[in-house]
């Protein structure tokens, strides 16, 4: 490789640092980890070992007499897909019973793709899954902001040992609200003199989860509630 080869070079890492910047700026607006640094670098970096990969010709060694030299790119693609693995899993968090962060980690997944096939030479591809991606974070985000706002929500109510009155309270408070009873979830704290409630309701209004905050705060013995909305 010369300097006369650099445009040649240049044109798919452009494209990469472009793609990644519009997939990232959409995860910096919402407030995500992962949001537009990290997903140019992801769509650069891929860029680049693809056409490492693909130049693999250029390379600075010699190859045995009467030997030749056997391109393979999608071993690094291979390589790179997996490798992005353990990035996105940074993104994924627990908090409750609920998970965050998938959408974040398969932007990344997809973002490294797109990196990959810029490098790859495949710009018509690259563009298309550009696009599509974008469509899918920023359109339907808009799409489901036109919807009826409901929410899966993971809650969690803790009230003293001595006062066991206060679950029949809380099960008239539910009244109403979708509850699934399978993600019921009992616990014992603090010695045995804490008891902690979790379950799960669906199709849950911000109404109806205000309005259910409210009445757990009316019950005189809740010492504690965790209302966590699921949003990726």
């Amino acid at each position: 490789m010369d300097w006369n080869d650099l445009p040649a070079f240049t044109l798919p890492l452009l494209a990469a640092v472009l793609a990644g910047g519009l997939i990232g700026f959409e995860r910096e607006w919402r407030g995500r980890a992962a949001g537009f640094r990290t997903h140019i670098l992801v769509c650069l970096g891929s860029a680049l070992l693809m056409e490492a990969a693909v130049m693999q010709g250029m390379w600075r060694f010699a190859p045995l007499p009467g030997t030749d030299i056997v391109s393979d790119p999608t071993r690094m693609a291979h390589g790179v897909l997996t490798g992005i693995g353990f990035l996105c899993a940074g993104v994924i968090f627990r908090s409750g019973f609920s998970i965050h962060g998938l959408t974040t980690a398969a932007s990344l997944w997809v973002t490294a793709a797109i990196g990959l096939l810029f490098g790859a030479g495949l710009y018509g591809l690259g563009a298309v899954g550009t696009l599509l991606t974008a469509i899918i974070l920023i359109g339907l985000r808009l799409v489901s902001g036109r919807l009826p706002q409901t929410a899966v929500v993971d809650a969690r109510v803790a009230w003293k040992r001595e006062t066991p009155q206060v679950e029949a309270a809380v099960h008239q408070a539910l009244k109403n609200l979708n509850r699934v009873a399978r993600s019921d979830h009992h616990e014992l704290l603090d010695d045995g003199q804490t008891v902690r409630w979790g379950f799960r309701l669906t199709k849950a209004t911000p109404e109806a989860i205000h309005a259910f905050a409210e009445r757990l705060r009316a019950i005189d013995g809740v010492i504690g509630y965790d209302l966590d909305p699921r949003d990726d």
